[in-house]
């Protein structure tokens, strides 16, 4: 978790101090837990997707922080050569199958990555990260209920941090998120998304469950988004005084120093942990900015040209 906010407080400076970072981004500053507790008892070759609020999904699942940062800037040596940014950071060599500017657009393709491990007869568990605006939109739907009739292995994460970009969530979302899976049939779990103790012991169960199984279930985290929707908003649509006292009582990374304190660290050995955090993502940051540009040979790499569909549909 110290990892995670470490990497967005530092890219947010690039961003803010600096101009580097190419395009928005999205903090998920007050949601470490999740990723952490969720990715915890993941395998190396199971999956996930993510959201645009991507950047914790994919440094839990393993991905090198360098290649992260250059991506944010657009360098080369970024995870997705500099093209991807912060909204569509990806790397698939730790399963990570990408993040995605599209509210809902992962949750069919993380339906469609459980659909190939059933079909080639693996065992890895997909994890599909999303958050309560995408709940209101049709792939949570079609994604759920395909996972549902072909009994996917696939856990659909919602991370319910109370917000849809500038709106509570509450004024937009008839009936509750968790129901909604349960009427497709889904076994489903509600959790405190600020306890990575407990989403990481609950994970492991549900997790192992859907290995043995191959059958999806749901987990409701309930956390919060201590900044804004992007690094730029200043969230003035929030009650006043609602974002400090939720810092001051819900932060998950305050909240586990504090029980690791009382278990016999001291801060001096905590402290030396979230030094070595922002140490690690500073090093990470220099070596983005000193990385060079992409070259421009390499702009249509990667683009698929199959032709005019013209011939083989008529």
């Amino acid at each position: 978790m110290e990892r995670i906010r470490a990497f967005e407080e530092t890219a947010r400076r690039a961003a803010v101090e600096e101009g580097l970072v190419l395009g928005a981004i999205h903090l998920s500053i007050g949601q470490e837990a999740v990723a952490v507790g969720l990715i915890e008892s993941l395998r190396r070759d199971d999956y996930i997707t993510s959201t645009h609020r991507g950047h914790g999904h994919t440094l839990a699942k393993g991905a090198d922080p360098q290649a992260m940062m250059k991506e944010l800037l657009g360098r080369a040596g970024g995870c997705c050569g500099g093209k991807g940014g912060s909204m569509h950071i990806a790397d698939f060599g730790v399963g990570m199958l990408g993040a995605n500017g599209v509210v809902s657009a992962n949750i069919t393709i993380a339906a469609g990555a459980a659909h190939g491990v059933k079909l080639l007869g693996g065992d890895q568990v997909v994890v599909c990260f999303f958050g309560d605006g995408a709940a209101n939109r049709g792939p949570f739907l079609e994604g759920l209920n395909w996972a549902g009739v072909f009994d996917l292995p696939i856990l659909f994460v919602c991370e319910d941090n109370r917000y849809s970009a500038s709106t509570l969530t509450a004024a937009m979302t008839s009936g509750n998120v968790a129901g909604r899976a349960r009427a497709l049939g889904l076994r489903v779990t509600e959790i405190d998304g600020n306890d990575v103790e407990e989403l990481a012991q609950v994970a492991a169960e549900i997790t192992a469950r859907i290995r043995e199984t191959g059958q999806p279930e749901f987990l409701h985290a309930l956390t919060y988004r201590l900044d804004g929707h992007t690094y730029f908003d200043p969230a003035t649509y929030r009650p006043e005084g609602e974002a400090e006292r939720m810092r001051a009582e819900r932060d998950p990374i305050a909240r586990q120093r504090e029980l690791l304190f009382e278990a016999g660290l001291s801060v001096a050995e905590l402290n030396t942990v979230r030094e070595a955090a922002r140490d690690e993502m500073a090093a990470a940051l220099e070596a983005a900015r000193a990385a060079p540009w992409p070259d421009e040979a390499s702009v249509f790499d990667d683009v698929q040209d199959v032709g005019s569909p013209a011939m083989e549909a008529f």
